[in-house]
């Protein structure tokens, strides 16, 4: 298959999430996509609470009942921000929506930010999500972590992240991207799969663009 730049993505609102585990550079590929693309970039972890936050730094993984409003709340600030764009003036080379990294680790997680489960916000009809997930190896998230400085996510955590994730094969409109790829190959695979999933005006099957 070969790669496409961004060009000939269509210009409906798309909700990106850059998703995976700690340590695989999500939030690095979903600040290049959302350059590529020409939309915002929203850091997820930058919406958790303080709470959240001081769990994290002491070593104590995140509960359901901790993410859950987390996440409830990327979504409606997504919406929001969704919102504010349909009423600005149409810009050349700015399409509408938001490129958001987050771990996104469940598949209940993922409905949330999908709009199926959260309270308040409008649903996958009128701003429809995709999902890119980086996949690696533990052996190689660890020694990612590791050489990461001033992080709050400890890389002893990265066990129990990896024992929670549900990964998203299988589930409609996943691109599946390799960290042992250069950044300049994961984007080009990010914008390929998008496309493609633009292409089929619905949600195809999970993607993994492969190198040739």
């Amino acid at each position: 298959m070969t790669l496409q730049t961004h060009h000939s993505i269509s210009s409906k609102p798309m909700f990106i999430v850059v998703m995976g585990v700690s340590g695989t550079g999500k939030s690095t590929l979903g600040q290049a996509l959302a350059t590529e693309l020409g939309m915002p970039f929203l850091d997820g972890d930058s919406l958790h609470p303080k709470a959240n936050i001081d769990k994290m730094s002491a070593g104590h993984p995140l509960t359901d009942t901790d993410r859950t409003p987390w996440l409830a709340l990327i979504r409606s600030t997504v919406e929001n921000m969704y919102t504010e764009q349909e009423h600005q003036p149409i810009n050349t080379g700015f399409r509408p929506g938001v490129v958001v990294a987050c771990s996104a680790l469940k598949r209940a997680y993922r409905d949330v930010l999908r709009g199926d489960q959260s309270p308040g916000v409008t649903g996958s009809e009128k701003l429809p999500t995709y999902f890119v997930f980086l996949e690696g190896t533990k052996e190689t998230l660890l020694a990612r972590m590791q050489s990461r400085q001033g992080h709050f996510m400890k890389s002893g955590m990265l066990e129990s992240q990896l024992e929670a994730l549900e990964s998203p094969r299988g589930e409609d409109g996943v691109v599946v991207v390799s960290v042992e790829d250069t950044p300049a190959y994961q984007l080009r695979a990010a914008t390929t799969g998008l496309e493609l999933f633009c292409q089929s005006n619905a949600y195809p099957d999970t993607l993994k663009v492969k190198k040739k």
